[in-house]
């Protein structure tokens, strides 16, 4: 069925003739971090958050739409306790107060949003997502109506992780500031680019902080390993997400078919100039032109380390055949997960090849990991099918 007659789906706009300004990407999501809104401070920095609305407030008259990924909400909420004498903002750093500071802050985030927002014109609307809402796939779809909706209203969706309730992020175990997060909604509303506005200029092939010859990356085809691990490093303090985690974001969007850029937030006019295709920061060239909406769904939701290891014939079934994954081809099984939990397929390097809904648990396909299809039932005393992993609930990346 086309794009623009399956249900739910906004087309995004058609490409612009130079006179609407040479715009490169239409539909883009942006995330701008901590580090980017406060700039290593312990507050918001207005005139920061003034220059970005300025850029999307452009960007909109040119024909583009954008989705805001903001974070920035407990930076806000230690101001507001600050100002109003509390002295706790400042010494604690526990999960439960933070969820606190977010709570105070995400109103005063969204208010100053409001007030830029409002001088052109433009209608915003807050969004505030959890993991658990996207892992259900109702509430995928829900999302993404809704997200698509305000689009097609001209409205910009300003999105936040549900620090009060979901603590994930603000453990820095999973969203990662918000840099997973905005990913996922990439892959959600079908973006064209991902722009995740940092503190550093991009991807560098050492530490520049340690590695004064280590060189920018503009361009990166493929995520693999050996760009994992120039990723590395500890968190800052403020700034949660860190390298790591934008890497990872941009893996996940660009297996979804969505081009990524992590470049330095307070260059001036970075977001804009990104957009209509200037070459700043690292660009991660999108993989795949276009899947569809499960195919996406299943993308988002595999974010576990835990998964399963296949040999070189499973391999080729799989990339080249675009069978099932039967037991008999897995060699090994990582970690714990469950039955309908969508996870990770291995070749034998440790390379992800494709994510997909598992028939089994981890323990049971470690009791019939290498044996027959047939043989399931004697050894488990009962069955979910031939495959580990159906070809329908597969995607190769």
């Amino acid at each position: 069925m086309p794009a623009h007659k399956r249900p739910g789906l906004v087309p995004k706009p058609q490409p612009a003739s130079e006179g609407a300004g040479g715009l490169r990407y239409r539909r883009i999501v942006a995330k701008a971090g901590t580090g980017v809104l406060t700039g290593g401070a312990d507050r918001l920095d207005t005139d920061v958050m003034a220059s970005l609305v300025s850029q999307i407030v452009g960007l909109r008259r040119q024909g583009a739409e954008v989705l805001l990924v903001s974070s920035g909400a407990v930076a806000a909420g230690r101001q507001v306790l600050r100002s109003a004498g509390a002295a706790e903002p400042d010494r604690r750093r526990d999960v439960p107060f933070r969820q606190v500071l977010a709570a105070v802050g995400q109103g005063r985030l969204m208010n100053a949003y409001e007030l830029l927002f409002a001088s052109s014109g433009t209608t915003i609307a807050q969004a505030l997502l959890s993991r658990r809402d996207i892992a259900d796939r109702l509430g995928y779809l829900n999302i993404r109506n809704s997200l698509l909706a305000l689009l097609s209203l001209g409205v910009v969706p300003i999105i936040n992780e549900n620090d009060v309730v979901a603590v994930e992020e603000l453990e820095g175990e999973s969203f990662g500031d918000n840099d997973t997060l905005s990913a996922m909604v990439a892959n959600i509303v079908d973006a064209d680019l991902l722009v995740l506005l940092s503190d550093v200029d991009g991807l560098y092939t050492a530490d520049p902080h340690t590695h004064p010859e280590a060189k920018l990356l503009s361009r990166v085809e493929r995520v693999d390993p050996s760009i994992e691990g120039l990723a590395g490093g500890p968190l800052s303090e403020r700034s949660r997400g860190g390298m790591r985690t934008k890497v990872e974001a941009a893996r996940l969007a660009t297996a979804s078919g969505v081009s990524a850029v992590i470049c330095r937030g307070r260059e001036p006019d970075a977001l804009k100039r990104v957009a209509h295709g200037e070459a700043i920061g690292t660009l991660f060239v999108a993989a795949t032109s276009n899947l569809e909406s499960r195919e996406r769904w299943m993308l988002g939701m595999c974010s576990t380390s835990d998964g399963i290891v296949v040999d070189a014939g499973a391999q080729r079934a799989l990339c080249e055949q675009h069978r099932s994954l039967l037991p008999a081809g897995v060699t090994a099984v990582r970690g714990d997960f469950h039955r309908g939990e969508v996870i990770p397929i291995l070749d034998e390097s440790g390379e992800r090849l494709a994510v997909g809904i598992a028939n089994y648990s981890a323990d049971e396909l470690r009791r019939i990991a290498g044996k027959r299809s047939d043989q399931a039932q004697a050894v488990l005393g009962y069955t979910y099918g031939e495959e580990a992993v159906h070809r329908n609930n597969l995607v190769v990346v």
